[in-house]
């Protein structure tokens, strides 16, 4: 499973960012971005990044001043050949999602299975069942 990591460096979050933002609209760049939906409950805030063919371990996932950073690198075979097509991305690619409302990071989770990269964060605010 991956780790969502906590990261105090956030200058260099913002900038990262920022960077992202300005390669997509102005040149393309070897860093690219996979297909992300983003979406809430009235319990939780979710990731899901659709990105097959990696592994627990080939992505970064940081969380800072709301802004979840998912980064990794999918590699390609090494060999010689023609396209005739060629739309699937490789190499290092990075996102960064705003999250816009308050959560509880100790209870956040990530999985990836079937090619897709979950991550859950519980609202803050969600109400908890208590017995009694």
């Amino acid at each position: 499973m991956p780790t969502i990591v906590r990261k105090s460096v956030s200058a260099i979050t913002e900038t990262r960012r920022e960077i992202l933002h300005s390669i997509s609209w102005h040149v393309r760049s070897s860093v690219w971005s996979p297909p992300t939906d983003v979406y809430e409950t009235e319990e939780k805030y979710v990731i899901k990044v659709e990105i097959a063919g990696m592994r627990d371990d080939d992505f970064e996932v940081a969380f800072e001043n709301n802004i979840l950073m998912i980064a990794g690198y999918r590699s390609d075979l090494n060999e010689r050949r023609a396209y005739h097509q060629m739309e699937i991305r490789f190499g290092r690619f990075e996102l960064a999602v705003e999250i816009p409302i308050s959560v509880d990071m100790e209870k956040a989770t990530a999985e990836y299975r079937d090619g897709f990269l979950t991550i859950v964060l519980p609202k803050s605010n969600a109400r908890q069942d208590e017995d009694g």
